[in-house]
């Protein structure tokens, strides 16, 4: 039998705003029972609210196992919707705080390792000084990630190292990408013990050989890297370790004689408390380019503007030093 086609009526007078936020749940969990905890929901209560939502679209959103649930096709289309439509709520939600209670809301930051040690903690700082009731969640990511998330509202700006604009990924959403600073790449030991490299001047063909920590191969960063050793007529070496976390690279600099590449702003404030050694490599060149992301096709929430603000304000105290 042949489907009878939705309408906007249709749906406005079928479907409930707190249906979708757990549908939302669900497909962000792959699991009714934790959207349930998450919710504060009995678990039937979820499977009623999935059930009616498949008897509305007339078919399956999930595909269940012991494992949890699967979203199907027609799960995946609305889900692309629904995660912008929560964004716009929480967008919403936050500026009549911000109109009614005064400076308030919530910005959710999407950060790659070149901001999260030094410019971004700056700008939070920044921001929550001048308004402490603003929100701020910080999530970790690889561009290939965070990107997506931010083109669907799942968050509101990304800071870091800006996609080159050849790479299919700068051009792949509508994002606007401002530029904050030019940032160098430098190589670094842990401060204490760390490498075998001798106090001066020292050459990339000297350390080779060494234990290296790089950046993962799906990452801008590691094309930087791959750059410095074919500028200099090296391979990369062989023992190597591919990270982007942050910490546990320090940890590793700490606790086994490896060299890792990170960028200086970053190695700078490690340096300073005595964890890191920069070394002094003539061949080290370009990082590229800090900056951050937003969504072109729409406007900011005061949280988001404010914090951008403060951002700026970070960037030309660290791309000055």
């Amino acid at each position: 039998m042949q489907a009878n086609p939705l309408s906007e009526i249709s749906l406005i007078r079928r479907l409930k705003l707190s249906q979708l936020m757990v549908f939302e749940r669900v497909l962000e969990t792959g699991s009714v029972v934790r959207a349930a905890n998450e919710m504060r929901l009995t678990q039937p209560a979820v499977t009623k609210v999935i059930h009616e939502l498949e008897s509305c679209f007339d078919g399956e959103l999930f595909s269940r196992s012991n494992r949890g649930v699967v979203p199907t096709e027609l799960g995946l289309l609305l889900g692309q919707r629904v995660k912008s439509l929560m964004a716009e709520l929480r967008y919403m939600t936050d500026e009549l705080n911000d109109f009614r209670l005064g400076t308030s809301g919530h910005v959710i930051v999407g950060t790659l390792i070149s901001a999260s040690a030094r410019l971004l903690p700056q700008a939070i700082a920044k921001l929550k000084a001048r308004a402490p009731n603003v929100l701020v969640t910080v999530r970790e990511g690889t561009p290939a990630h965070l990107f997506p998330a931010l083109a669907t509202g799942d968050v509101d700006i990304v800071v870091g190292r800006l996609p080159e604009r050849e790479l299919p990924i700068a051009s792949a959403f509508p994002l606007t990408h401002e530029a904050l600073f030019d940032e160098s790449l430098c190589a670094v030991i842990g401060g204490k013990g760390g490498a075998p490299v001798p106090e001066g001047v020292v050459h990339l063909d000297a350390l080779v050989d060494l234990p290296w920590i790089l950046p993962t191969p799906d990452s801008p960063a590691r094309l930087a890297a791959e750059h410095l050793f074919r500028a200099a007529g090296l391979p990369l070496p062989t023992d190597i370790v591919e990270s982007l976390s942050l910490l546990t690279n320090i940890g590793l600099l700490l606790e086994t004689p490896r060299i890792a590449l990170m960028p200086r702003v970053a190695a700078r404030q490690f340096a300073d408390a005595g964890l890191l050694r920069i070394l002094d490599l003539p061949e080290t060149g370009s990082f590229g380019t800090i900056g951050f992301s937003v969504r072109s096709n729409k406007v900011q929430s005061a949280a988001c503007r404010g914090f951008v603000e403060c951002l700026r304000e970070a960037a030309g105290a660290a791309g000055a030093s």
